[in-house]
Formats: structure tokens, C-alpha cells, sequence
């Protein structure tokens, strides 16, 4: 009896001691996002370390709490200005006029008068370099005519990219009640505007000047200051109110891999502005992004029912990758198309059409949803006539 009873606890024993063993082998597999990784950021109130190209989360923290993002709003505000000059809505050129409610406004500013008229370019830098929050409101009113309607336009583009966190009252982050973000969302919308690459030729620029032909040249100075003593540092943006503190969504760039920080709620801009390059040395010291599919390449065809045309030819409209740790093996990365079913006319450009995933051997390492590149319009009766002849005859 006595000598069942000391297996019996010698085997408990055993057991217990193998327990943290294998919960702490658990631990070790877990994703870049893991928090296993001494705090970056440990003075900041929410923060997130995000690889630009994939989004894949490297580190965060309280990244989901919904914080007064002060002037970093304005990401939003340039990220509808950029959509704007793509889509051809407006020009760079085209001349913006200043009301008296833009002029009106206060902290961060350029000093628009009522009346006064610069270039939407010269509007973007009063924006990008000094935080102009009565630039922000004349080319609010220029884009949608009221800035509350422009107001609309931006919470509507943040449902769109999934930004759950966010409600926006003001194109500028002054103070106000209800307007607020979260860490992780700012980085959405960051990821969002650096695809457009133009925006860093203002956001990385130091130093500029506004009015330069007139006897009193405005003179801008980037109030981030990475963009000059960090290097690859090529944006974004920076805020403060006294409710938020200091806050900074940064990119960097070195090498083939971008990343996106960003800190809220930190104490001074010294702190701020160590702590995000704290998080940029980590990124670059630990991780490659290792490229699946070059932008411009095609990924494959999907055959289009009853449409204009019979196949649609997917196009990448970005670069798709995948962030690896130095060191790690890249034999064995694959990528399959996974089409939501078939597909039929019409189809819509930015229409949802499936799935990119890629693996490595069997495991799955990133999804990325697949959407249209172009709109394919129904075929009419004349066009699938000729097309079941030509069918006849091949």
C-alpha cells in the first residue's frame, strides 16, 4: 500500500513539473503580435507596431482603447484628399478658397485669412508640415461643400476599412466630445494612406515654405522631428491637445520593409518620439518582409458569366508578402487564389471576389482579400449570340 501510494504522488509530482513546460512551449509559438516581447512602449497609453504591407501586428498595446486622437485625425483628412486627386475630383493646382469659419480656427494653423486662395498642393503641405487645422477645414469644404458633410464622408470611409474604434466630429482632432480612435484603427487608416506614395514627398518633407512669391513667405517646420534624426523615417503625423497628450503615428522605411507605430497618451514629445524609435530599431533589427507577389503582376484569371467580357484578368493593385523573423526559413511559401464562388455579371471595381492565402507547407502564414480590379458590364443579348457562334466555330 505504502509503495502505491509513493508512485502515485511521485507521478503527481511529474506531472505538475511538466505543466509550465509545456504551457510556456505554447507561449513560444505565438505570432508576431505576441506581447512576450519586452513593452516598447511603456509609457504611452495605447500603442501598436504594425508592418505596413501585410498588416501584420508585431506589437501592441491597449491598442483597441478609444483615445482623443488630437491632430492625427488628420491622417483621415489627407487620406480623402489623396483619394480625391486620384479619382481626378480635384487638382493640385486647383486654387481653394478660405472661409470664415476655416479662418476661425485655432491651435495648429497657418494663418489663413477669410478670402485668401491657395493651391490644394500648398493646402496639403499646411496640413502635412504644420498641422494646419484651418487648412484641414477649407479643403473639407472644398472636397464636400460643408465640413460637416465632409465630416460624413470620413466616418463613412472609416467603416469601410473596419476602423470599429473610430468616431470623427472635426477634420482636425480639435476637442470635442464624441471624437475619438484607437491605436490600432490610426494604423488602418496610415496602412491606407501610405498607399498612396505621394503623401511622403509631404509628410517627409522638414522644412518648406508656403506664400513664398508674396513679401511675407510662411515658413513650415515638420512637427515630426524622426522625419530629419531618424533615418528611413518618412511620415506621418503627429497631435496633442491637453486631454490627449502627445501623440504620433510614424513610418519608417529600410530596405523592402515599412512599418507603421503608433503611440497615444504619451507624456512628453521626448518620450514620444524615443518610444516610436524604439519600435521602429525592433522591427528592423527582427523581421524581413519576404514579397509573394509584386504589384502590377497578374495572379490569375476567374472566368465572368454573362459579362462584356468572358475572363477577368486579377491584377495586383499592391504588393502582397508576408513578415518573417530574420532567419526564417522561406522554402516552401505558396499562394493560392480562393475564390468566393462563381462569378457573375455585373461586377463591380473593389467588388470582394475572394481570397490570397499563403502558406508554408500546410500552415497558413496570411489571407488577404482579393477584390475586382475593374467593373465587367452584363453582355446583351447581340454579345452572347456572337459568342455562342464563335463558340460553334472553335
Amino acid at each position: 500500500m505504502n509503495s502505491r501510494m509513493t508512485s502515485f504522488v511521485a507521478l503527481a509530482l511529474v506531472c505538475t513539473l511538466l505543466l509550465p513546460i509545456s504551457v510556456f512551449a505554447e507561449e513560444k509559438k505565438q505570432e508576431p503580435n505576441s506581447t512576450l516581447a519586452a513593452d516598447l512602449a511603456p509609457s504611452a497609453r495605447s500603442a501598436i507596431l504594425m508592418d505596413a504591407e501585410s498588416g501584420t501586428v508585431i506589437y501592441e498595446k491597449n491598442s483597441h482603447d478609444k483615445l482623443p486622437p488630437a491632430s492625427i485625425t488628420k491622417i483621415m483628412t489627407l487620406l480623402l484628399i489623396m483619394e480625391a486627386l486620384d479619382e481626378g475630383t480635384i487638382k493640385l493646382t486647383d486654387q481653394v478658397s478660405t472661409s470664415e469659419y476655416a479662418a476661425s480656427m485655432g491651435g495648429s494653423q497657418i494663418f489663413l485669412e477669410q478670402g485668401e486662395e491657395m493651391s490644394v498642393d500648398d493646402m496639403i503641405k499646411g496640413i502635412a508640415l504644420a498641422s494646419g487645422n484651418d487648412a484641414s477645414v477649407a479643403m473639407a469644404e472644398k472636397l464636400a461643400g460643408t465640413e460637416p458633410q465632409f465630416v460624413a464622408m470620413m466616418n463613412k470611409r472609416a467603416q469601410e476599412l473596419g476602423m470599429n474604434d473610430t468616431h470623427f466630429v472635426n477634420p482636425n482632432g480639435l476637442p470635442v466630445e464624441g471624437h475619438y480612435s484607437s491605436a490600432h484603427d490610426i494604423a488602418v487608416m496610415s496602412r491606407e494612406l501610405l498607399k498612396h506614395s505621394e503623401v511622403t514627398k509631404y509628410t517627409g518633407l522638414y522644412q518648406d515654405y508656403l506664400r513664398k512669391t508674396s513679401e511675407k513667405p510662411f515658413w513650415l517646420v515638420n512637427t515630426n522631428k524622426l522625419v530629419r534624426f531618424y533615418s528611413g523615417a518618412d511620415g506621418l503625423k503627429t497631435g496633442f491637445t491637453s486631454e490627449a497628450k502627445y501623440c504620433l503615428s510614424a513610418t519608417a522605411k529600410r530596405d523592402n520593409l515599412r512599418v507603421v507605430a503608433v503611440v497615444m497618451g504619451e507624456p512628453t514629445t521626448k518620450q514620444r518620439n524615443v518610444e516610436v524609435s524604439q519600435m521602429f530599431d525592433y522591427s528592423f533589427a527582427q523581421y524581413i518582409n519576404h514579397p509573394i507577389i509584386g504589384e502590377g503582376e497578374t495572379m490569375g484569371t476567374v472566368k465572368v458569366e454573362k459579362g462584356m467580357e468572358s475572363e477577368l484578368s486579377l491584377v495586383a493593385k499592391q504588393p502582397y508578402s508576408v513578415l518573417l523573423k530574420k532567419g526564417s526559413p522561406t522554402k516552401d511559401i505558396r499562394y493560392e487564389l480562393k475564390l468566393d464562388g462563381k462569378l457573375k455579371a455585373p461586377v463591380q471595381e473593389g467588388q470582394q471576389l475572394g481570397k490570397l492565402i499563403v502558406y508554408q507547407d500546410d500552415q497558413v502564414l496570411k489571407e488577404y482579400d482579393i477584390e475586382s480590379p475593374q467593373s465587367v458590364k452584363k453582355a446583351n443579348w447581340w454579345n452572347m449570340l456572337k459568342r455562342s457562334a464563335s463558340g460553334l466555330f472553335h
